[in-house]
C-alpha cells in the first residue's frame, strides 16, 4: 500500500488493483458494483466476526419457527430467546417483544439550541424562515429555541462508518442501562418545553422504536396545539421502515412543519451491502418506495420541503457514480409530483470500523455535488464542510 496526499491506497482483495480501500471491507467499490457476488462473501466474513463481539446477530435471522417481525426490511423471524437484527426486538417465550418492554423506549435525549448540526439545517424553518409564518414564528434563526434531540438505540444496519456508533452498546447483548428506558410521557413532557420548537429522532434509527415514537408524537403535537406551543416532528432514518408505518411517521412531519431526513447509504446494491450488512437489492427497493411516498406527500406542502435526501461521501466506496444514481431516482421524483427534494452531501470522519479511510477531500466533495446538479436535483449543499481538505 501506499499514500496519496494523506490519503492511503491499498490492493483489493479481490482484483488486486490499488484504491482507498478500508480493511473492513478488503474490496474496491468496483469489484462490488461489478463482481458483487464474489466481492460481498469476502465482506460477510469479517462482518460476522465483529457483530459476534457485541452480541448481535450476524445476519438477519431467518428461523423457520422463529417469530416474524415486519417492522422493516429486514422482516427478521427471531429464534426463541433472539434477538433481530437491530438488537431492539427479541422473541421472549414465543412473543414479538421489545428490549424495553412494551410501550417504552431506549433512547438518551438532549437540547441542541438553533441552529442546530442537522442534516436539514440548510431548509430547516428553525435556520432559515423557510415555511414562515406557518411554521416558525421568526424571521431568521430561532434564537433561544431549541430541538429536542432524541438518539434511539438500535438499528436496523450495521454500517461499517456508522458516526453514532455508541447506538450499538445501548443494546449490546441485550443488557439495558436504567437511565435510557423512558416511557411516552417522559418523552411527551420533554417535547412540552417551552423552549422546544422542534423534536428530532435519529440515532442509531428511529425505525425499530417507530410505532413508539409515532404514538409519543401524536400526544406531544395535541398537547402543543392545544397551549398554542409551536412544535415540529423531524425524522433522521435510513428509511427502510415498513411503507405503512413510514407512511404515518411523514405525515406528522407533513402536518407540523418538521423535515423527512432519509439517508441513502449507496445506490449500487453491492455498496450497499458492504457497507450496512443488510441485503442492497431489498433496501434500495424499500428507499425507493419509501422515498416516493414522501415525495408524493411532499406535494401538499411547498415550503420548507418535506423531504431532505442525504449521503454519506464514504470515501473510496460512496463517489460521483453512486450520488448520481440517487440524484437521477430524486430529479425523477421532483419531476414527477412537483415537488423539491434538496439534497445534503455529508462528509466523512474515520469512526467505527471504518478508522483507516480519510476525511473526504474536498474534491471528492464537488465531483458530488456536480453530479447530482447535473442529474436535476436543484437544492445540492455540503455538509460538515470544516472536515474537507486535499486528503486525496
Amino acid at each position: 500500500m501506499h499514500s496519496t496526499g494523506t490519503g492511503v491506497l491499498r490492493r483489493c482483495s479481490l482484483c488486486g488493483r490499488e484504491a482507498l480501500v478500508s480493511t473492513s471491507i478488503g474490496v474496491c467499490a468496483r469489484c462490488l458494483r461489478e463482481r458483487p457476488q464474489e466481492a460481498l462473501a469476502l465482506v460477510r466474513r469479517r462482518r460476522m466476526e465483529w457483530r459476534a463481539r457485541y452480541g448481535l446477530p450476524p445476519a438477519p435471522p431467518r428461523d423457520p419457527e422463529g417469530v416474524p417481525c415486519r417492522l422493516c426490511v429486514n422482516e427478521c423471524q427471531i429464534p426463541r430467546g433472539g434477538r433481530g437484527y437491530c438488537g431492539v426486538w427479541a422473541n421472549r417465550d414465543g412473543r414479538l417483544e421489545p428490549l424495553a418492554g412494551r410501550g417504552r423506549l431506549l433512547v438518551f435525549t438532549y437540547l441542541d439550541p438553533h441552529p442546530t448540526n442537522c442534516v436539514a439545517e440548510p431548509v430547516c424553518p428553525a435556520a432559515t424562515s423557510r415555511g414562515y409564518p406557518r411554521y416558525t414564528f421568526t424571521r431568521g434563526v430561532e434564537k433561544g429555541f431549541y430541538n429536542l434531540a432524541v438518539f434511539a438505540g438500535g438499528c436496523p444496519l450495521d454500517c461499517l462508518f456508522c458516526q453514532n456508533p455508541e447506538h450499538k452498546a445501548m443494546v449490546a447483548r441485550g443488557r439495558l442501562e436504567p437511565r435510557y428506558v423512558r416511557s411516552v410521557e417522559d418523552l411527551v413532557e420533554e417535547a412540552l418545553d417551552p423552549r422546544v420548537t422542534c423534536i428530532c429522532f435519529f440515532g442509531g434509527d428511529p425505525t425499530p422504536q417507530m410505532p413508539v415514537l409515532i404514538e409519543a408524537s401524536r400526544r406531544a403535537l395535541q398537547r402543543a396545539r392545544g397551549r398554542g406551543l409551536p412544535l415540529r416532528v423531524c425524522w433522521e432514518t435510513d428509511g427502510l421502515a415498513n411503507p405503512a408505518v413510514f407512511r404515518e411517521a411523514a405525515r406528522l412531519s407533513l402536518e407540523s412543519g418538521g423535515v423527512v431526513k432519509i439517508d441513502w447509504k449507496a445506490w449500487s446494491p453491492g455498496v450497499y451491502e458492504a457497507l450496512t450488512g443488510v441485503d442492497g437489492h431489498r433496501a434500495l427497493e424499500r428507499l425507493r418506495e419509501n422515498t416516493r411516498t414522501t415525495a408524493e406527500m411532499a406535494a401538499g406542502r411547498p415550503e420548507p420541503p418535506l423531504l431532505v435526501v442525504s449521503m454519506l461521501l464514504v470515501p473510496g466506496y460512496v463517489d460521483a457514480e453512486e450520488v448520481r444514481g440517487v440524484a437521477g431516482y430524486i430529479a425523477g421524483l421532483m419531476e414527477e409530483y412537483g415537488v423539491n427534494i434538496p439534497m445534503v452531501l455529508l462528509a466523512f470522519h474515520p469512526d467505527h470500523r471504518m478508522l483507516d479511510l480519510p476525511p473526504t477531500s474536498r474534491r471528492h466533495a464537488l465531483e458530488a455535488k456536480r453530479a447530482a446538479l447535473e442529474a436535476g436535483v436543484r437544492e445540492v449543499y455540503l455538509g460538515n464542510t470544516w472536515l474537507l481538505g486535499d486528503h486525496y
